[in-house]
């Protein structure tokens, strides 16, 4: 199953150490098939508010997000990106081809069910 690394950058200040983050990030990203997917464009926000820019690099699965994140070479990089840009990173897995939300939503109503049974 593919997995994320999904970053929200809320603030973003030029600087060199980023120019040099950005210039060595895809070599970390090589050794685990890791790709960028969404790279900082403005959002069209339709729905809420989204300050600052998104980040989402696809792997094909968990294990390997995780090393990449673990890895010495991305360790090394890490700080010029996170000494001059404010944001949080997650790894996530994504779902599969086959997902369907009407199966989720069973799964939650079956829980919703047994939960409110044991109730008093």
């Amino acid at each position: 199953m593919p997995a994320y690394g999904f970053a929200h950058l809320r603030s973003r200040r030029s600087h060199s150490d980023v120019v040099e983050y950005l210039e060595r990030i895809q070599a970390t990203l090589d050794p685990f098939s890791g790709r960028f997917v969404i790279h900082g464009p403005p959002a069209e926000v339709v729905e809420g508010t989204w300050p600052g820019s998104m980040v989402l690099i696809e792997f094909p699965d968990l294990a390997e997000a995780r090393a990449w994140y673990g890895s010495p070479a991305y360790r090394t990089i890490l700080r010029l990106r996170t000494d001059h840009i404010e944001g949080d990173l997650l790894l996530i897995e994504g779902v599969g081809p086959n997902y369907h939300p009407a199966e989720r939503a069973r799964t939650l109503r079956a829980e919703a069910d047994r939960a409110n049974r044991s109730t008093p």
